[in-house]
Order: structure tokens, then sequence, then C-alpha cells
């Protein structure tokens, strides 16, 4: 049995007093009453306990294709998702757009007799108000932003190609249930994506990046990205071989932390999967290492998670020692523990499981070009090919997109190489933690240099 203590007991916020279903409406949706009609038919039709979860998103991409504007669009999305007990047996329908209610709840309690029954996990007589996340932007300015990076690319190399996106996404997420929870909240996200394509005779180079904001995105740090990245391919050249040391950007580096997400999951903890299963308060990687989550930090921040639950600041490894595992309801209760606010839907389809609303990995100091200089011969990872690692840790990446270092320099492209190693490994041989910490989805991760990682090339 696995005691409690591998967990930071989450205090539950002082309960408001309960509402009736029929009068649980939102100060922000005073039109919508949907999410009420459907917990009182679900109600009316048998079932002891019903929540309703809610998504509605607008966007607003900007195509830029072949250096040029191409496309405006505006999309929107609707859905709902009614998730029912009956006789303790849960049941969960999902509908897009228009629906008809009645319809909804028929179709969940049909699918609950399919299921065994369960432990009812419901968060309960809290409603609270959260402010507006992030800053909405119009066409007009993410028309702009987009012409003057590809300008600022184009000026220094005038033969790459351009194409990319810029958007602005106003998501807004409601979660309500018949025990008196109505959690609402708004959420705005900037974000672009580029890639420069190089054709230079049979070789095809594609160089890429992009960058995740809630109020302003920034044309000049993209182009100098990139920019950068062209100036190291004009040459190509053999890759290092043997055990080298390895320097993961920013970008690159997330490879490394869906290993460690999934080691910190609790869920994995339950199944003997995660091999950190009896090492809390034991060093598990480099010293130099502190993760952790921030409700407040980035773009990915958010206010509860997808059963209600508050989210909450927590440190998972601290100086390389391992602190804490991440949880939902269902997964915290078999621990005999409290939720850490970290219960997720993959999809509006799916069933809340552990998951991580954002992770970050404290920097360390030093640019990318001040980590070059540590390396006498190695090879900077930038893109890859494949998928990660799983929580095995072990991993042979191809490398769409590296750079040799010699004596501290970048000598040019490497190609047709691959770096293999495992993940815990290779993060007890931190060499060096930069202090350029970007996000890349919602990890946010500086470049770091890892000692003796196997590589090969064809010209080896």
């Amino acid at each position: 049995m696995v005691s409690s203590c591998l967990f930071t007991p989450h205090t539950p916020h002082t309960p408001h007093l309960s509402l009736p279903v029929q009068n649980m409406v939102s100060k922000k949706l005073p039109k919508d009453t949907l999410a009420e009609q459907l917990l009182e038919l679900a109600l009316k039709a048998g079932a002891e306990a019903a929540e309703v979860y809610q998504s509605r998103s607008l966007s607003r991409p900007v195509f830029f294709e072949a250096n040029r504007l191409k496309q405006l669009e505006t999309s929107q999305a609707e859905g709902t998702a009614l998730r029912l007990w009956s006789n303790g047996r849960p049941g969960l329908a999902v509908a897009y757009g228009i629906m008809e209610p009645q319809a909804l709840v028929e179709r969940a309690l049909s699918l609950s007799q399919l299921n065994q029954p369960e432990t009812l996990e419901l968060g309960s007589n809290f409603q609270p108000s959260y402010p507006d996340l992030g800053q909405n932007v119009t066409v007009e300015k993410l028309v702009e932003w987009g012409k003057e990076t590809i300008a600022l690319i184009r000026d220094v190399y005038s033969e790459v190609v351009c194409n990319g996106d810029w958007e602005c996404d106003v998501e807004t997420t409601r979660l309500v249930n018949t025990k008196g929870l109505d959690c609402y909240y708004n959420d705005t996200t900037l974000s672009c994506y580029l890639s420069a394509e190089w054709v230079r005779g049979d070789d095809i180079l594609s160089v890429s990046d992009g960058e995740t904001e809630r109020d302003n995105l920034q044309p000049k740090k993209l182009a100098h990205q990139i920019l950068q990245h062209l100036d190291w391919t004009k040459e190509n050249v053999p890759p290092p071989h043997g055990r080298v040391p390895v320097l993961f950007t920013s970008k690159a580096a997330d490879m490394l932390w869906g290993t460690v997400q999934a080691a910190l999951n609790a869920k994995r903890l339950l199944e003997g999967a995660s091999p950190w299963a009896e090492r809390i308060g034991k060093l598990v990687v480099s010293p130099s290492l502190t993760l952790y989550q921030d409700p407040e930090a980035g773009p990915y921040s958010c206010p509860f998670d997808d059963e209600g639950t508050p989210t909450q600041p927590m440190v998972f490894i601290q100086n390389g020692e391992l602190q804490n595992f991440y949880c939902d309801r269902t997964t915290a209760s078999q621990l005999s523990s409290f939720s850490t606010g970290n219960g997720f839907r993959p999809g509006l389809g799916s069933y809340p499981t552990p998951g991580l609303f954002n992770f970050l990995i404290q920097p360390g100091s030093g640019s990318l070009t001040e980590l070059i200089k540590l390396l006498d011969d190695g090879l900077i990872v930038d893109q890859m090919l494949g998928a990660g690692s799983g929580i095995s840790g072990d991993f042979s990446i191809n490398v769409d997109l590296g750079y040799r270092v010699q004596n501290g320099q970048v000598v040019g492209r490497v190609k047709d190489t691959m770096v293999a190693g495992n993940v815990y490994t290779a993060l007890k041989q931190i060499a060096k933690l930069g202090g350029d910490a970007d996000w890349n989805g919602s990890c946010y991760t500086p470049s770091l240099i890892v000692e003796g990682l196997s590589v090969t090339g064809r010209n080896n």
C-alpha cells in the first residue's frame, strides 16, 4: 500500500452555501441555462448525480503561404459533455453545437448500463469568480505581426520561402454539477508558427519555430531565432560519433520532459509503472534540476482542473530530489490523499485523468551562445523526427535539424544523424542548464547540455 505522505495535502476552499440545481446559473452566462436543464433532466430520469462540462472556442487564424497573406478565417466550436451516475454506474455522452437535452440525457443513461459501478468523486459547494486570462487582439494586428516577421527573415535570406499562421484563440470553460459546483473562466491565447524553407539544389531545408503568449507576440524574437538557425545551416558537415555531449535547445528538450511527466503521474504510481514509486525524498535526477507547476505561470495557466478542483503550485522535484506526484480525484482517493488539482480530460468525450496543465523547469544561467562555447566537440539538437521515449525512458531519435560544434563554434549542419540513450540516465548527466527558458507547448524549459549520449551518422 502506498503511503499518503507521497502527496502534499490540498486544503479545500471554504464551502459556499449550496444552491438548488435550477438556480446555479453562472453570472458570466446569464442567458445560458443548458447546463442547468441537463442536470435537472438527469435527476428526474433517476440519476443520483450528474455534471456538465461545457467548452466553447472562437479562433481567428491568419495564414501565410509562400511569403504572402493567403487566408483569414473565423471558426467557432461548442461542445457539451454530460456525465451522470445511475445505480453507481457512470455514463458519459457528448454533443457538439445545438442539441436536444433530453436525448443527451437518455444517451448517457444508456451508456451507464454498460459500465461497472464506481465510487462517486465530485467536487461541491465551490462557486468562484475568475478574471479573464489573456488579451484579445484584432485580425489586423495578427496580419501585421506575420508580415513583419516574414519581412525580417527575407531581408537577410531573400531565397527563403516562409509559411505560417498567427492566431488568437478565445476559450470558455464551465463546469457545473448537482452537488453545487459552478466554475467558469475565459482564456485568451495568442500563438504563431512559422517555417522557413530553403532549397539549395538537392538539399531541402526547413527551419521552424513558434511562440505562444497571453498578451503580445514578438516578431523580432521569432525572426531572430529562425535567422540564427539559417546562419548555422550554410554548410553541411559530418556529425560527431560515439559518446559526445549533446545540447538540446529549449524546443528539443521537451522530448526529455515527456518521460518525466509520465513518471510523476500518480496513476502510473498505482500501476507500478513509474520507476520512482519508492523514491520520495531521494535523488532521482541531477541536483541542478527543480521541476514544478504554477497555476499562474505563462499562457497555459488555469484556475481549476476539469473536475472543478482549484489548481495549486506544486514542486515535483527540488534540487534533484523527488517531492510529489500529481493526481486527480479518483487516483487521490485510491491513495487515501487529496487531489492536487490535476484532473484533466484528454478530450471532451474522455473521463478526467491525471494530467499537467503546465510544467516548468527552473532555468540555469547563460544564453544559447554561451552554452555552445562550453562544447569542444558536440552536437546541437533543435528538431527531431519520431515520438518521445515513453515511460521506459529509452529513446533513439532521428535528428531533423542539428548542428555540429567544434571548439565552441557551430561549424555546420549535420544530416542523417541519430541520438540514442535513456532519459533517466541523461537527466543524471546534465552538464549545464541555460537561462533561455521558453514555452514549448505547455512545458517551460531551458536549453541544456547532456554528457555522453550515443551519436551515430551515415558518415561514421
